[in-house]
């Protein structure tokens, strides 16, 4: 006979890890706000006649609009869900990016 005692658990919870909470939502909204921002920027700068320049590089900048999506879940995960801060790096990051491919194809 072994000379040993039974271990039981007597906490209510489990011995699983807890769920940690999805950071994918609130900066998937912060990084497609961040790209509408952008798309609006360059309306503000050069007025109506950016539709005309927008009519023929459209693709490329709806090609930015989930990589906007993306950077802000990432930067939301990475601040550890500060939606402040989140806002702020995600708008500064899209709006440089946009402003590179517009810079770009400007020439």
């Amino acid at each position: 006979m072994r000379d040993s005692q039974n271990l039981s658990i007597t906490t209510t919870e489990s011995l699983t890890a807890r769920e940690e909470t999805t950071w994918s939502f609130p900066g998937a909204v912060v990084g497609f706000i961040s790209w509408l921002l952008a798309a609006g920027i360059p309306f503000l700068i050069y007025g109506p006649n950016t539709l005309f320049f927008f009519l023929y590089t459209w693709p490329f900048f709806l090609a930015l609009m989930p990589v906007a999506v993306v950077v802000g879940i990432a930067l939301y995960s990475l601040l550890n869900g500060k939606i402040f801060y989140t806002s702020v790096a995600t708008a500064l990051t899209v709006i440089a990016m946009f402003s590179i491919l517009f810079m770009w194809l400007m020439g």
